[in-house]
């Protein structure tokens, strides 16, 4: 339970920093945001856990291959946010792209030989 405590803390302290940083300074907000401080951290702990190459490079790149379908809701956002859409709305329907997305990733990669 305790290691479960701190990977929560490090966690929890690391996106409230980004949005913390982001109330003064949006962009570097963004870029912490933008690190892949969840993968990273994963990473870490998954090898700490179970230190195993192979495990690690098929969690390393399914995790390459879920990155994408997630991108284009950080292009759906704004565009709708600057078109008059209010927050809310404009995140749910950001969430439901990539929903659909991810589904969409997980359906078809198999397909092509995308080890997920």
């Amino acid at each position: 339970m305790i290691p479960f405590l701190i990977k929560s803390v490090i966690s929890g302290l690391l996106i409230a920093a980004a949005s913390t940083l982001a109330k003064r300074y949006p962009g570097a907000g963004a870029l912490v945001a933008s690190l892949p401080l969840v993968s990273v951290l994963g990473m870490m702990w998954l090898w700490h856990e179970k230190p195993d190459a192979a495990n690690m490079a098929a969690h390393a790149g399914a995790t390459f291959w879920y990155v994408l379908p997630s991108l284009p809701m950080f292009l759906l956002i704004p565009a709708l946010l600057r078109h008059g859409i209010s927050f809310w709305p404009a995140l749910a329907a950001g969430c439901a792209l990539t929903i659909v997305l991810y589904a969409t990733v997980t359906w078809l990669g198999p397909r092509f030989g995308l080890p997920l």
